[in-house]
């Protein structure tokens, strides 16, 4: 296909429909995996990612963001309407094999670096095209008192959740927060590829990549790279379940005939969590 035809093909897509068959499949989805129906699921999500509509949105997503103008290993950046247009076709080619990414640090407010791990432009595409079809399942399965990386959802939805906890007279006095340490690098691989709803040979594709930092190749045996646009979606799928864990610690007690409530109540947001009790 010539320049010019992929630069009219792409200036002329009807944003608008593209938009309003993603959300219906999404729904789709997310009502199957409500009902519990794993069948259906599985359908809808090989049609999703298998549509050119869905194609499509994976490539303007990553053509869009912040990071559009930063390549990964290969040095490619997609810049122009036919160079999207010609990444949209690239998309639908059999035996996907991901590049190493690109080590990068960014340095933090403590003075420490974070490790990013920049995917290629072709990489961030098929990531952004899987999630498209793993994030339905995962909203509707998550705890309802995670608010990181969750559509419509935000740190101030995190705050006012802490307030309705601890404005009443008889509310927990004491607040713990913590921080998993080296969330992302440190997620199984072993039991993501076995809990993850996915193609299981492109989520290993993702997860085993490995990076690239001064010309060396290094591999990547645990955790999802701070950087890639499925990470925070697995990453939340990895934690979900704490606030059950909670729960069952949380049940009350009783001394002799008199009931005592435990007051333990989470809040998460991403790795951050604030479990608290009273004293």
């Amino acid at each position: 296909m010539n320049d010019r035809k992929a630069k009219l093909l792409w200036d002329t897509i009807n944003w608008d429909k593209v938009e309003k068959f993603m959300n219906k499949v999404q729904k789709r989805i997310a009502k199957a995996t409500v009902a519990g129906n794993k069948k259906l699921v599985r359908e809808l999500q090989r049609m999703l990612v298998h549509s050119h509509y869905a194609k499509l949105w994976a490539v303007k997503k990553v053509t869009s963001n912040r990071g559009k103008k930063t390549a990964g290993v290969d040095n490619e950046k997609w810049e122009t309407s036919a160079q999207k247009y010609k990444a949209v076709i690239r998309l639908g080619s059999p035996g996907y094999k991901a590049k190493p990414l690109k080590r990068v640090y960014i340095l933090k407010p403590n003075g420490k670096k974070r490790p990013l791990g920049i995917p290629t432009m072709h990489d961030r595409s098929m990531q952004a095209l899987e999630a498209l079809a793993l994030d339905p399942i995962i909203e509707s399965t998550s705890d309802d008192v995670s608010f990181g990386f969750r559509k419509a959802r935000s740190a101030q939805d995190a705050r006012e959740q802490l307030f309705c906890n601890l404005c009443r007279n008889y509310s927990a006095k004491w607040i713990l927060e913590g921080d998993i340490k080296a969330c992302f690098d440190e997620i199984s691989h072993e039991w993501l590829e076995t809990n993850t709803p996915m193609d299981t040979k492109k989520l290993k594709e993702f997860l085993k990549a490995g990076y690239l930092y001064k010309k060396e190749l290094f591999p990547t045996e645990t955790g999802t790279p701070q950087g890639g646009i499925i990470s925070p979606i697995l990453a939340n799928h990895s934690l979900n379940g704490m606030k059950e864990c909670i729960q069952v610690q949380a049940k009350p007690k009783y001394l002799g005939r008199c009931k005592v409530n435990q007051k333990i109540h989470l809040v998460r947001y991403a790795d951050d969590c604030a479990p608290r009790k009273c004293a």
